[in-house]
């Protein structure tokens, strides 16, 4: 954990915070409104280096990169893991952006752009004439991109989001009360087929 990027999250409206040893990024909420916040993001930034307290804890174990190579990828997804973290993510941090990699299925790369890049006007543009057009270009079986908020809209999007059954808007057909209202209205509809 960062205690830095804890002290900034304690802001209001503060959303998303992206540190790099470059730069730090944050993103504001939409209620949030810069001419108050920066100020007091400024001031909070500068207390923290003053304290010479490490941006990153050392008793944290990080998890994995997202475009580190394992045993169980195929050789696209290793392809794909390659020119991310080579070309494109150097190119992004340049202008203090980032991009994790969520995923390939059938054909479609999902990537979450973060840090200066996120919600930029001009990242459309970037992914889709920069990155989708590099990775179609050198890997055969992509066929597109696409841009998720988080790893939860990539797990939805795919398939495989993890949501608890009883948070799910579903019927229980297994109800009587369900079952009879379904045999009225079939009785209904076979009443007005046949007149």
């Amino acid at each position: 954990m960062s205690p830095l990027a804890k002290m900034l999250f304690s802001i209001p409206h503060v959303k998303r915070v992206f540190l790099t040893s470059e730069f730090i990024t944050i993103t504001k909420d939409e209620d949030g409104e810069w001419d108050f916040l920066r100020p007091v993001i400024f001031g909070t930034i500068t207390e923290f280096y003053s304290s010479g307290e490490p941006v990153i804890s050392e008793t944290v174990d990080l998890a994995p990169s997202d475009t580190e190579i394992l045993e169980t990828d195929s050789e696209e997804v290793k392809k794909i893991k390659e020119i991310i973290e080579f070309k494109v993510r150097p190119a992004l941090e340049g202008d203090n952006g980032g991009i994790i990699y969520h995923g390939y299925v059938d054909g479609v790369v999902f990537v979450q752009l973060i840090g200066s890049c996120d919600g930029c006007s001009s990242s459309s543009i970037t992914l889709k004439n920069g990155v989708e057009r590099m990775l179609m270009h050198w890997i055969d079986g992509v066929k597109g991109l696409m841009a998720v908020d988080s790893e939860q809209e990539y797990k939805r999007l795919i398939g495989e989001d993890d949501t608890p059954p009883e948070k799910l808007n579903y019927v229980d057909t297994s109800n009587t009360a369900f079952v009879e209202l379904e045999k009225k209205l079939g009785s209904e509809q076979q009443h007005k087929t046949t007149e």
